[in-house]
């Protein structure tokens, strides 16, 4: 098959995971005869230097005429002055609106090799397989903002429909699992939530009867992911609960570095990365984890190519790697072997 993809690698080090990712797609589309053209455009903090903002129309129109988007990371001290006229997060927020990637699925899951990586018993991690799905459009990270001398105000808000085509994503993912979709919240508190546990509730009984639908109070399920994650399934949440949830649930597996995530809307095109941050401080010693952006790059072959054995291909040589000791220094047990950043997208293509 043809296909268009924008290369987004950021800052610090997202062009280079981004790199290995692009390598990975290189790999596939030789093994399987497909022709993937491979875009690279300027994004956040790196594109604020070149051009003054973080999100440029070219960048953007690249995007919108690309059937995928891969992304490294962006971010950084350089553009986070409390003065700062423009930020990179600014523009990752304005390209998911643009995209309408209202949903963002982050899998979880423990690779044998690799429980010594969690500060959790190997006993509790037994099992655990997690599809978090986060509204990523609305809610507080879209609210109007105001600032002055003595106050800030973050406006959260989020529509009937919002919380509708979520719950809906979530509910068709159950149905490829174990049916079973757990809705975190706040209800006891904030409105929204309110609003939110009620239309999923709805939504579930009337579309998703196959469904089991529990509700799960926000920071009940931070303490749950720890002390028995193994028991959900699907987590649907709303944009900021997801953010921070989801950092804790990449404890389970050992590190951010190893998440990925797919950012989808109601077509085929969708944004995939990582789920960690630019690790500035790290930038430029290839030493960061690539294994996530090379997992975001099955999500992008499945969910927007609808390549699955590709995808598939791709999970398993990454398995493969780690099982065999490719390990860069955030998932490595006390006194193994380490590898590059390189390294470790050599193990994995190797098995491609």
């Amino acid at each position: 098959m043809k296909a268009s993809i924008t290369v987004l690698g950021g800052d610090g080090i997202g062009p280079e995971v981004a790199a290995e990712g692009v390598r990975c797609l290189q790999a596939i589309a030789q093994r399987f005869n497909h022709q993937f053209t491979l875009t690279p455009q300027p994004f956040g903090g790196a594109a604020i230097d070149l051009t003054g903002e973080p999100l440029p129309k070219s960048t953007l129109d690249s995007c919108l005429a690309a059937d995928a988007i891969l992304l490294g990371a962006i971010g950084g001290p350089k553009w986070s002055a409390p003065d700062a006229r423009v930020r990179p997060e600014t523009g990752l927020l304005g390209l998911r609106k643009a995209l309408g990637t209202f949903a963002n699925l982050r899998p979880v899951t423990i690779h044998p090799a690799l429980r010594g990586a969690s500060t959790l018993r190997p006993e509790v991690l037994e099992g655990v397989d997690l599809m978090f799905v986060r509204e990523l459009t609305g809610g507080i990270y879209f609210g109007e903002k105001t600032r002055d001398a003595d106050k800030a105000t973050d406006l959260c808000t989020y529509t009937v429909g919002e919380v509708e085509r979520v719950t809906r994503v979530a509910c068709r993912l159950a149905r490829g699992r174990r049916s079973k979709v757990t809705s975190i919240d706040k209800s006891n508190v904030l409105a929204t939530s309110r609003l939110w546990r009620e239309v999923c509730q709805r939504v579930v009984n009337q579309e998703f009867p196959d469904i089991l639908l529990d509700h799960i109070l926000v920071d009940a399920a931070a303490m749950h992911l720890i002390r028995r994650p193994r028991d959900f399934d699907v987590l649907l949440t709303e944009n900021m609960f997801g953010d921070i949830l989801t950092d804790e649930a990449s404890m389970l597996a050992g590190s951010l570095g190893l998440l990925p995530s797919a950012s989808i809307g109601e077509g085929s095109r969708g944004l995939y990365e990582p789920i960690h941050g630019s690790a500035p401080d790290i930038a430029g010693k290839g030493i960061a984890n690539p294994y996530g952006t090379i997992m975001s790059v099955a999500l992008l072959l499945r969910h927007s190519l609808k390549l699955d054995e590709e995808a598939a291909r791709v999970e398993k040589a990454v398995a493969q790697a780690i099982s065999d000791g490719a390990w860069t220094p955030d998932i490595a047990v006390p006194g193994a072997r380490t590898v590059s950043t390189r390294e470790a997208g050599d193990a994995v293509l190797a098995y491609l």
